[in-house]
């Protein structure tokens, strides 16, 4: 059954949004990115969705899915609660500047494709790089003994162990600190809270509220294990969303440009997503997170070249 969606005016079958939302989040949320990024590019490719109003129709899609994935890594002790602290607060500030960067300097779909091509390409090169001669190595502990619990079980039981979770042993204004599967992580209060702010900015000109560039940079810049950053990333993205969704929302926008979110399809796709995020979170702890970031650079380097070329084209 085809369904219209007047503010996007969007025609399509009505299981698409959902089934598409479920099968993205499934795979993005084992990293900690809630899969909007992605999502942003369907409704742009596929549906024809490219007015401002598709930043915060992503934005209501976070909002109804990412509960799920947040409540499953809590339940679990996979919560690293300094970092997302600092990755809500930095980021909240910088969601704000990002909103006006969208509807005053990135209004035309052509101009959104080349910046979107870019941040995707950024991203895609970030979760790629540990790949590389000169990347990764700093991971290689977490891998090995996950390599090795998967030789001594079988079938599910083939991933974490229980006792893999967080604990805190520090946060000050200067230093967090904290041990998970009997290693110890730390990076600068400062640092992260900078690059929170920053991820804010682009996050919200994007509408995808920051979690899919924040949680490779951590991995890639912060060297912690995506075991524990994606718990963070999604809670933080879940707290932007939400100021997100407002201000797309409730505040005046200079030619009339449509800026309101579909609320009937964001809440479609959010549905699908519900289901794909608790899942995501619940396997997250079988999979090798070098396969999971594999995968999803290769996609987002094709995503990347897909826009910039569409950039390009008159």
């Amino acid at each position: 059954m085809n369904v219209f969606f007047s503010v996007s005016g969007v025609e399509t079958w009505l299981w698409l949004p959902p089934v598409v939302a479920f099968f993205i989040s499934f795979f993005s949320s084992m990293v900690g990115i809630s899969g909007a990024f992605l999502l942003l590019s369907f409704q742009m490719s596929v549906l024809n969705f490219t007015s401002p109003s598709v930043n915060s129709t992503n934005l209501v899609f976070n909002l109804v899915a990412i509960p799920s994935g947040v409540w499953r890594y809590i339940k679990e002790g996979r919560m690293a609660w300094p970092l997302t602290w600092l990755i809500v607060f930095g980021t909240l500030p910088g969601i704000i500047i990002g909103y006006y960067v969208r509807i005053l300097y990135l209004p035309d779909p052509r101009q959104f494709k080349l910046f979107a091509g870019c941040v995707l390409l950024y991203i895609g090169y970030r979760l790629l790089s540990e790949f590389t001669p000169w990347g990764g190595k700093s991971q290689s502990k977490l891998d090995e003994k996950f390599k090795a619990q998967t030789k001594q079980a079988s079938g599910l039981s083939a991933g974490l162990t229980d006792d893999a979770t967080i604990r805190v042993r520090h946060f000050s204004l200067t230093r967090v600190e904290y041990d998970f599967w009997w290693e110890t992580f730390s990076f600068s209060t400062l640092g992260m809270f900078m690059l929170a702010f920053v991820v804010g900015i682009i996050g919200g000109t994007y509408g995808i509220g920051g979690g899919s560039i924040i949680a490779p940079f951590c991995v890639s810049i912060f060297r912690l294990p995506v075991y524990t950053v994606a718990g963070a990333a999604l809670a933080g993205t879940l707290a932007t969303s939400v100021v997100g969704v407002i201000l797309y929302s409730v505040l005046p926008v200079p030619d009339g440009l449509p800026t309101h979110p579909d609320w009937p399809l964001g809440l479609l796709f959010g549905f699908g997503g519900i289901a794909g995020m608790y899942l995501g979170a619940l396997f997250q702890k079988f999979v090798p997170q070098r396969t999971l970031k594999l995968l999803l650079g290769g996609v987002l380097l094709l995503l990347a070249l897909q826009y910039i070329a569409a950039s390009t084209l008159r």
